[in-house]
């Protein structure tokens, strides 16, 4: 499954455009990335055990986003964006949205 932040694909034909496909997760912070991530904004620096968090959520979304686009017959995902937003006290929520379309051969 080609996924894709742009709007088309040089040298490939959208066929056909099945439509917007999303992929969802919300995930609770983790208390020892918290803990970690309070000490450390003492001294500055990079927030390793979130940031691993993070992206761990962006996969998971990104794996559902693509799970329904191949159920619904798409070969590929264009104009792939990701957004989020906190969902009460610790819970993050992270959502990969796109076109599903089939690109010609």
């Amino acid at each position: 499954m080609l996924v894709s932040t742009m709007n088309d694909v040089p040298g490939r034909t959208v066929q056909q455009v099945i439509g917007e496909v999303t992929g969802l997760t919300v995930r609770s912070r983790n208390v020892g990335a918290q803990i970690g991530a309070g000490f450390k904004s003492i001294v500055g620096g990079e927030l390793k055990g979130l940031t691993k968090q993070l992206q761990q959520s962006r996969d998971e979304a990104v794996a559902r986003m693509v799970e329904e686009a191949t159920a619904q017959g798409a070969n590929a995902i264009l104009a792939m964006r990701y957004d989020s937003d906190e969902v009460g006290n610790g819970y993050q929520e992270i959502v990969a949205y796109g076109t599903a379309v089939v690109l010609a051969p």
